[in-house]
């Protein structure tokens, strides 16, 4: 959307020294995420039962999810049954993961992870162009249990694998998963931010309705799918 509004024009000694004031700010906002980093680090964990999925193999358990790796980030994207095009926010979020090879570096995997069917679930990652390994929990509990239900409920879980045993270490939903994502930190550093009305803004910002900038999946699709042009 265009707009007139501008932020003020300054000389640069000026713009230094409010910039460095912002930094002082931004540091220690740094310190604090180190410090809730470790913080989660020393968190207790609990023990999982021994979950079945559906891969695109066949049944797999849980504490073989995790491949050789000892550690799991799972990302349970919603589903609602019966839908062509599924929920637009995951759909999107999970499209940013096409270089996750890097984690085994740290004894680490990352999946996702659907109520949906399996062959519904792999035709639906190959129609919106998905580069992540997926697995099913239509007949399993595991997505009612870690604060993913279906028809609702999208979530986030860290796993830790002791040889057979598996473990719950973190959880969280709704804006706490925006730490896995680079596109609100990118698009957080930009003059005009994410746009919404929400946000604290400069009078005369172009705003919108909460969502509206955000791609669909039939967007994401166009862009990323295999029908994707280029």
């Amino acid at each position: 959307m265009a707009t007139s509004a501008l932020p003020p024009v300054v000389d640069t000694d000026t713009w230094q020294r409010q910039l460095d004031e912002l930094r002082a700010r931004e540091k220690a906002a740094t310190r604090e995420l180190d410090a809730i980093a470790a913080q989660r680090r020393r968190l207790p964990m609990v023990e999982m039962p021994d979950y079945t999925l559906e891969g695109e193999d066949g049944p797999v358990r849980l504490a073989d999810v995790f491949g050789d790796a000892s550690q799991l980030i799972v990302y349970n994207h919603m589903w609602f049954p019966g839908q062509e095009w599924q929920c637009g926010g995951c759909t999107g979020f999970t499209s940013q993961f096409t270089r996750l090879e890097v984690l085994g570096n740290y004894d680490a995997r990352f999946v996702v992870v659907t109520q949906g069917p399996i062959d519904e679930a792999l035709a639906y990652k190959k129609r919106v162009g998905n580069a992540m390994t997926w697995y099913s929990t239509a007949n399993s509990p595991f997505g009612d249990d870690v604060g993913a239900p279906l028809d609702g409920g999208f979530a986030v879980n860290v796993f830790l694998r002791d040889g057979d045993t598996v473990y719950r270490t973190w959880h969280t939903t709704g804006r706490g998963t925006e730490q896995l994502s680079h596109t609100f930190a990118l698009i957080d550093l930009l003059p005009y931010g994410r746009q919404e009305v929400w946000q604290d803004s400069p009078e005369g910002w172009p705003q919108g309705p909460t969502y509206s900038r955000w791609g669909g999946s039939e967007d994401i699709a166009a862009l990323y799918g295999p029908a994707r042009v280029g």
